[in-house]
């Protein structure tokens, strides 16, 4: 399943919040993908995640199969629309 996201933090996702975003990832089985435009990264990397330089009102797609994918999807598109520290 996938579904599009707002990064709503205003200071985008930086290293502390990417390092969240990861962590929760792996909590889950199933496979957990990021898109911003045309680049596709691994939810589960942390190089990944900061690599796609997300910041205050882009758009990205979150991408998750498998098992408990509807969980990891409300878990991780909640964490990406809200402000982390």
């Amino acid at each position: 399943m996938q579904k599009e996201f707002t990064i709503a933090n205003p200071l985008g996702i930086h290293s502390r919040p990417a390092g969240d975003l990861m962590k929760k990832a792996k909590t889950f089985p199933c496979e957990v993908s990021l898109i911003k435009n045309d680049k596709r990264v691994n939810g589960k990397s942390i190089v990944g995640v900061l690599a796609l330089e997300m910041r205050c009102g882009d758009k990205v797609t979150l991408v998750t199969n498998g098992e408990r994918e509807q969980e990891a999807m409300n878990e991780i598109g909640f964490m990406l629309e809200s402000i982390l520290e």
